[in-house]
């Protein structure tokens, strides 16, 4: 009977890997330095197309999430100043389910279409994944941090278009 016990707690272990919850993994990716532009000015470098500030969900989760188009038309997502908690299998995906705060937002994007942007490098600081071309960021509108073992999302943050910028000289 103790075997049979040793080897349930050693599974449980495995599973859920409960000494997560006491390791951080801080990243500093550097964060292209991008603009807002109005529509009718050509950007020179990068722009910011998008951006969210993350809610917790089944862990407290904070940061800000900024969708950035580099003068190739290469995208990125930039998250900064990410706070959460270290988990197993967590992903950062793009996600076309609505982010909904709360205990009801803890799997609202599980049936969801997505695009997985892979394993999420850190549970802090700055981070930035490449974006696959071709993704149509109008149906993707939110980022979630999404833990594939347990079917739960830590937080999301929904990507709305940045502000207008403002001009210096009118102050508009």
């Amino acid at each position: 009977m103790a075997a049979l016990a040793v080897v349930v707690v050693a599974v449980g272990a495995l599973i859920f890997q409960p000494w997560l919850l006491f390791v951080d993994t801080e990243v500093d990716d550097e964060i292209p330095v991008a603009v807002t532009t109005s529509p009718s000015a050509a950007p020179a470098g990068p722009v910011v197309i998008a951006a969210g500030t993350f809610i917790g969900h089944e862990h407290d989760t904070t940061g800000r999430v900024t969708v950035i188009e580099r003068p190739d038309g290469a995208r990125l997502l930039a998250i900064e100043n990410l706070e959460t908690t270290t988990g197993p299998d967590v992903n950062v995906w793009l996600s076309a389910a609505p982010v909904i705060p709360g205990v009801r937002g803890w799997r609202s994007a599980a049936g969801a279409d997505h695009v997985d942007l892979g394993d999420i490098k850190g549970n802090r600081g700055d981070q930035v994944y490449p974006i696959p071309p071709g993704v149509d960021l109008a149906r993707y509108r939110a980022v979630v941090l999404w833990c594939v073992r347990f079917s739960v999302s830590f937080g999301a943050a929904e990507l709305e278009p940045p502000e207008s910028p403002v001009d210096p000289v009118r102050g508009r």
